[in-house]
């Protein structure tokens, strides 16, 4: 059986969570392809990559100025021509969503779609697409509402889907959660790199890390940071902002954060992982404020570094992060409107900033939770069981 995953983001081009499922999930595959009989076959967006079975497409040069949304469109194109021979085509996001619909129906194959998100949830978009953002929801809507089954990477977005899309059979939608690989992510102890990157790992600290965009909360967990202990560090790896108002927002609350503290760490590049791994290995918390999140790679993440995790009670978060156990679930009452704003976003500061106290001020605990993390992370989300579970999707629709 031959598979053709397409998908925006593919290594060394990844700067999301979808970008890493695709490419842990096809690392899987690969491994499992002479047990599974199967043939995995990549197609993402951006310059050549040499990886065997890889194929990249850059925009059209024709589009240079347009809507990003039309530039995307047009890399959908080239995808969906090249998949002529396929048995089936899987799609992530909404970027490569059109690619696979049109190579559905050009080449009559079926297509499985993964919801990693959900336009209509994410309205916040139409500042940084504009009209573009009209385009990207009637992409998502077309390919899923015609696409013979729907991986959902929670129960949470499973029901999201089918909210945001009613006309979908529920028999299409298939849960299959996100992995991580715990090999990757393993604690890792480097006191002097942690120093080399401005962390003190002598003192307690709390990371954030995710892209500066009004999903992951961070201006909440910001200012729920000017509530900590004045001995707790506050280090984000924080970049990729999708607007120039959202990262002036960020930008005058860390300074606001800076005028009354010390060991405020803003690190904006991408780092290597293991310079990930050792941040959090070294932190007593890791904080995911999200107001949106199907599922959260990053808190697996941290769970395989052996940090304890707090987290908004949202989405699936819940289904990855026990409370009490791994780390702490903040509770949020949200606006139904789809952009899952705090309805009292005082309180939820509070809150969230009361869990992470709770946390950082007992290290043993913090320490336990870190460990029963890791436990969790390897027996419910390795990668070779979760591409068996998807291979027995594609298998159900052929």
């Amino acid at each position: 059986m031959r598979v053709d995953v397409l998908s925006r983001e593919y290594p060394p081009e990844v700067y999301g969570g979808a970008g890493v499922h695709v490419a842990e999930l096809v690392r899987a595959l690969r491994g499992l392809s002479r047990e599974l009989d199967l043939d995995a076959r990549v197609h993402a967006f951006g310059a050549p990559r040499a990886e065997a079975g890889t194929s990249s497409y850059p925009e059209p040069v024709e589009l240079t100025d347009a809507n990003p949304a039309l530039r995307t469109l047009g890399v959908d194109l080239a995808i969906a021509d090249a998949c002529g021979g396929t048995d089936l085509v899987h799609s992530h996001t909404w970027y490569a969503n059109m690619a696979g619909h049109l190579a559905s129906l050009l080449h009559g194959v079926p297509h499985v779609v993964s919801a990693h998100s959900l336009e209509p949830l994410r309205p916040w978009k139409a500042e940084q697409l504009g009209g573009g953002y009209a385009v990207s929801s009637w992409v998502e809507r077309t390919a899923y509402e015609s696409a013979a089954a729907v991986i959902a990477v929670s129960s949470a977005m499973g029901r999201d889907v089918l909210a945001s899309y009613p006309s979908i059979d529920p028999a299409k939608v298939h849960v299959v959660h996100n992995g991580i690989d715990t090999q990757d992510w393993q604690p890792i102890v480097a006191p002097d790199r942690v120093r080399e990157l401005g962390v003190d790992p002598d003192r307690p600290s709390v990371v954030f890390v995710g892209r500066i965009t009004r999903q992951k909360g961070l201006p909440l967990f910001l200012r729920a940071c000017a509530l900590l202990p004045p001995e707790v560090q506050v280090v984000l790896c924080a970049g990729a902002p999708d607007t120039p108002e959202i990262l002036a927002e960020v930008e005058g609350l860390v300074d606001d954060l800076r005028a009354t503290r010390t060991g405020v760490v803003w690190i904006a590049e991408m780092l290597p992982r293991p310079d990930v791994v050792a941040l959090l290995t070294a932190a007593t918390a890791f904080a995911c404020p999200s107001i949106y999140e199907p599922l959260g790679i990053v808190n697996l993440e941290a769970m395989a570094c052996e940090t304890a995790v707090v987290a908004t009670a949202t989405g699936g978060i819940p289904e990855v992060v026990l409370d009490e156990e791994t780390g702490r679930l903040v509770p949020i009452e949200q606006a139904t409107d789809g952009t899952g704003t705090p309805l009292d976003p005082e309180r939820y500061v509070a809150d969230f900033a009361a869990a992470l106290t709770e946390v950082v001020g007992d290290p043993d605990r913090a320490a336990a939770m870190g460990r029963a993390g890791r436990q969790r992370a390897i027996d419910a989300f390795s990668w070779a069981t979760i591409a068996e579970r998807t291979v027995a999707v594609y298998r159900s629709v052929l």
